[in-house]
């Protein structure tokens, strides 16, 4: 799990996403494993980043769903979720605070 989470923030950051957050949530009530959330520097971005997983991310991950928008893509892998967001739908969705309190009891 970690290896494949490094080569996703890898692609990423090689790809020029900024501000890359891993959240493990294995001991959280949440239907992933893994949380990945990264910004990108604008809608044609965002939608290139999801092109650059595509391609170097198979045949080796599944790619069971993916909900695109041009300020927000979400990958579904099965165990790990990947958000790719503009920088303006991530501060107004804020997932990191929701993923950081899960389990917490709030």
């Amino acid at each position: 799990m970690q290896k494949r989470v490094e080569n996703i923030t890898h692609i990423l950051d090689k790809h020029k996403a900024e501000a890359i957050e891993v959240f493990d949530l294995r001991d959280k009530d949440y239907f992933v494993d893994m949380a990945i959330i990264a910004s990108s520097l604008g809608q044609k971005h965002t939608t290139a980043l999801l092109d650059h997983l595509k391609k170097e991310l198979k045949p080796q991950e599944s790619f069971n769903n993916v909900d695109e928008s041009g300020d927000w893509v979400v990958i579904d892998l099965g165990d790990i979720l990947i958000h790719i967001m503009t920088p303006e739908y991530r501060v107004k969705y804020d997932m990191e605070s929701f993923l950081s309190e899960l389990g917490n009891g709030n």
